[in-house]
């Protein structure tokens, strides 16, 4: 199962219930964090995600079990996560990184991570990062990505500062990705 912080139970409600229900709830939910609904409204696919988009939260994705539909949505403050400098050089884009010889180290969570990743992305979040550094070889070149270059920006910065010498940053992040995905929902 998926990790989240927060979870809702919205099961048996129909539209537009599960959102109304999602919208208080994520007023308690701290910013990051990753609330989970639970919802048997088929509706609810399309109407969370869209609501999610409109005011500016990350829909992770949607697992389903036994007619039992599960949203993932990340709590995000558009001005602070959106627009916030990237300081980490150097960058490259997307494409050249896929095209790149090096490891491309994905630093989102692992829910993000298992809804859509690039085929071959190593994944350690963020969080994780300085506990598990020693899986990474510092001679190796590291296209580090996130979903915005944000975490990937602060992920480089810490590996520099770890000794490792050729690191990227990946931009814009997975949300201008559009080539092939891997999933790896359970």
């Amino acid at each position: 199962m998926i990790k989240s912080d927060v979870q809702l139970d919205a099961k048996g409600l129909a539209c537009p219930m599960p959102i109304v229900k999602t919208k208080k709830a994520m007023s308690d939910v701290a910013e990051g964090q990753v609330l989970e609904v639970q919802a048997t409204d088929k509706g609810s696919v399309a109407d969370l995600a869209a609501w999610s988009k409109t005011v500016g939260h990350q829909y992770i994705g949607t697992s389903e079990d036994n007619g039992v539909f599960y949203h993932y949505i990340r709590k995000c403050n558009l001005e602070t996560s959106e627009a916030m400098e990237k300081s980490f050089e150097p960058t490259i884009s997307n494409e050249e990184a896929v095209a790149g010889e090096g490891l491309i180290l994905d630093v989102r969570e692992v829910a993000e991570y298992a809804f859509g990743h690039i085929p071959g992305a190593k994944s350690i979040p963020m969080g994780d990062l300085t506990n598990r550094l020693n899986e990474l070889d510092p001679s190796q070149t590291i296209y580090v990505i996130c979903r915005t270059g944000t975490r990937s920006d602060l992920a480089a910065q810490q590996l520099k500062a770890a000794g490792f010498t050729n690191i990227y940053n990946v931009l814009p992040g997975m949300t201008g990705y559009t080539g092939e995905l891997q999933k790896e929902v359970q």
